[in-house]
């Protein structure tokens, strides 16, 4: 035990590592949060045009879903950063893993948002058009809030998977939390700045995980009531 203790949960390299694990772990927010706007927006526009009735569109979408789904997301993130450049686009670590994970994340979201919205009865659209209701109206007032609050506790499951994979920033040099952990323990050849970083990990996911188990229950209830 005294070995596993000095190994992987040394106090004197854990408090040696913590500003610069710390700093990693406030880059590791703000990527997340990168990834979770460009996944929410871009996925919500991808189901909406995939609802246009344009089977061009529609085949394009169906094909982003497909690609981004499939793909593994480190060859997303490797292509987006090494292979741009011949293409006169150079990504910075932060912006090439907010794209790549924000992409995955618009596919798995413009899947949801495209079911939640057909889920809603289509008598509501003939009675919001009955009242005078515009289609721009009656999608903005009436069928997404509906089917924003059907999507949400799958969209955060998802939001959840995916931000998760922001540690696959290292890479590419991303220097987030598991990035600065990394790089002190190839200094002090002490795994212990990873169970640092381990406990910022469950500290941000963990209120993550307990928010989405709510809303699903949240959401079973109404389908109760």
């Amino acid at each position: 035990m005294d070995k596993l203790a000095q190994n992987f949960f040394n106090t004197e390299v854990m408090l040696a590592a913590l500003p610069s694990v710390f700093q990693g772990f406030l880059i590791t927010i703000e990527v997340s949060f990168a990834i979770i706007a460009i996944g929410l927006v871009l996925g919500m526009a991808l189901a909406l045009l995939r609802l246009t009735g344009s089977r061009l569109l529609s085949a394009l979408v169906t094909a982003w879903i497909e690609i981004f789904r499939t793909l593994p997301q480190l060859v997303i993130l490797i292509f987006l950063f090494f292979a741009l450049p011949y293409a006169g686009i150079a990504l910075s670590p932060f912006v090439a893993t907010a794209f790549a994970l924000g992409f995955v994340l618009s596919a798995f979201c413009a899947e949801i948002f495209t079911a939640s919205i057909m889920a809603l009865p289509k008598g509501q659209w003939e009675a919001a058009h009955a009242l005078g209701f515009g289609t721009f109206r009656t999608l903005w007032l009436i069928i997404l809030p509906q089917s924003v609050r059907l999507a949400t506790p799958l969209v955060t499951n998802r939001v959840i998977a995916v931000t998760k994979g922001s540690a696959l920033g290292t890479a590419v040099s991303l220097n987030d939390t598991l990035g600065s952990a990394e790089s002190i323990m190839s200094i002090t050849a002490n795994p212990s700045p990873l169970m640092l970083a381990a406990a910022f990990y469950l500290a941000f996911y963990i209120p993550l995980v307990a928010c989405s188990r709510w809303l699903e229950r949240r959401a079973s209830s109404h389908k109760g009531a």
